[in-house]
């Protein structure tokens, strides 16, 4: 099976990988079908394991690459890695300032960017559509990379990646769907809500991969870009909601768990 997708062009490789990375939240989110609530300490839990899936990811499958590419190079090593992981900081700062949006746990008073009169639920969506957009972009430029033809490219490390970000999508697309059921939404509602909060994935997926492989310098900071924007999403919004409920050890040992998965993924097969 690895043998056909190795053939195909790194811009398809990123499609199908993230097609795999929205089917899992897809999966996650028909959870909502079987259960109409989820225990608040299982949900904190698994918002700390994707926590700690995505810190992973962002230096091993993305930043170590990113100095590892920049070695060869004139500038300072550190320097795509620094510049890059600081724009993609800045890039999600403005879509958290500008697009509507409402975390999880929070009341309407508390939603963020322009006023707006959209539904609680919409906002609810929003949220976590922006935080799917760097893991998208994360997959994308992994598989772009392979195209550059760089030692540190791997196409296991590029798999590795996109199943990381497979495994933590299962409980997100969970923490989506049973909050907006209890949001008094039909199941199935709640669960294409859920699932369509993934679609970005393959989306920006396909533009990362695209853009690494059409200006392959950009490619350190472009790795380096996606860790910025994931470590941004982390901080900003999975850890604050995963302690929102007094949980804060059951959601710290979700992390630890989350970070030792994906680094042994990366190690393993990259």
């Amino acid at each position: 099976m690895i043998g056909w997708f190795k053939e195909l062009n790194p811009i398809y490789q990123a499609f199908l990988a993230t097609l795999f990375t929205w089917g899992v939240t897809a999966a996650g989110a028909a959870l909502v079908f079987f259960f109409k609530t989820v225990n608040q300490k299982v949900l904190d839990l698994m918002l700390g394991f994707a926590a700690g899936v995505m810190i992973a990811a962002s230096y091993w499958s993305l930043l170590a690459p990113s100095i590892e590419m920049a070695s060869d190079s004139a500038l300072p090593s550190w320097l795509p890695a620094a510049v890059g992981f600081l724009l993609g900081g800045v890039f999600l700062r403005l879509i958290d300032r500008f697009l509507p949006h409402l975390h999880l746990g929070f009341s309407m008073d508390e939603a963020e960017g322009v006023k707006t009169s959209l539904h609680r639920s919409v906002l609810l969506i929003l949220a976590i559509t922006i935080h799917n957009i760097p893991e998208g972009l994360a997959v994308g430029v992994a598989f772009g990379a392979l195209a550059a033809d760089m030692p540190s490219a791997s196409l296991g490390g590029a798999l590795a990646l996109a199943l990381g970000i497979g495994i933590q999508n299962f409980p997100e697309g969970t923490s989506v769907s049973v909050p907006l059921r209890r949001e008094n939404f039909s199941r199935l509602k709640s669960f294409w809500y859920g699932q369509l909060s993934g679609f970005v994935e393959p989306i920006s997926g396909v533009l990362g991969a695209l853009a690494v492989i059409v200006v392959r310098p950009l490619l350190p900071y472009a790795l380096a870009f996606a860790a910025g924007a994931m470590i941004f999403v982390v901080i900003e919004e999975l850890i604050p909601e995963a302690q929102l409920n007094k949980n804060a050890d059951i959601a710290t040992m979700g992390a630890m768990l989350g970070f030792t998965i994906m680094m042994m993924l990366d190690v393993a097969l990259g």
